[in-house]
């Protein structure tokens, strides 16, 4: 009897130090070694100061900007809540906010088909990414608070178009906070169109 429970308190010392501070500690050594961007999050910063992740979707919202996908996780994009809405398609909640904001972005673009994408959510509500589908149907929006010609927005938005990983798995997609961090940098805004989006102003 005594012997068992030594050896059940030994196994457990054992097993808490090597899998709960050696194996982390191992693991988390050498991913910052052989892959540091990645095990720190894919941060992006702009001017020295961190703007967002690669791997984690934001809002946009105003008019000289890429919409993302809607969010359902907390108020949207809430990163202590992440996760879908959880209704079904015939829930009648669900059915009349699709409702809403296919007409909210028919209005950029009246006649055209709205993407699927830019009117659902995605299961975690942290997507980065839209589909090139979603960015075309957003050029006219863009270029016109931008100034600009949706020509040179397609080239830029194809510059950003990230191909099928390994080939086969997955569909083209366009991380929206790279493409409109680009999109400052190449077409920035007037100052009259900046004062329009500016909250007071």
């Amino acid at each position: 009897m005594k012997k068992n429970f030594l050896i059940s308190i030994w196994m457990t010392l054992t097993t808490t130090v090597l899998f709960g501070l050696v194996y982390p500690l191992l693991v988390t050594g050498v991913a910052q070694l052989l892959f540091p961007r990645k095990a720190n999050g894919q941060l992006i910063e702009k001017d020295g100061t961190v703007v967002g992740s690669s791997i984690i979707g934001q809002g946009f919202f105003t008019a000289g900007y890429f919409h993302s996908r809607p969010s359902a996780a907390g108020n949207g994009w809430d990163a202590a809540n992440s996760g879908g809405s959880n209704l079904a398609p015939s829930n009648q909640k669900l059915i009349d906010r699709v409702k809403g904001d296919v007409a909210t972005a028919q209005a950029d673009s009246p006649g055209t088909p709205v993407p699927i994408d830019l009117v659902t959510t995605s299961a975690s509500g942290f997507d980065p990414h839209i589909t090139p589908a979603a960015a075309e149907f957003q050029l006219s929006r863009v270029a016109k608070t931008r100034g600009t010609s949706v020509e040179q927005l397609r080239a830029l938005v194809t510059k950003h178009t990230e191909g099928r990983q390994l080939g086969f798995l997955g569909e083209e997609r366009v991380n929206v906070l790279e493409l409109n961090l680009a999109l400052d940098q190449q077409f920035p805004m007037n100052k009259q169109a900046r004062a329009q989006l500016e909250p007071g102003r």
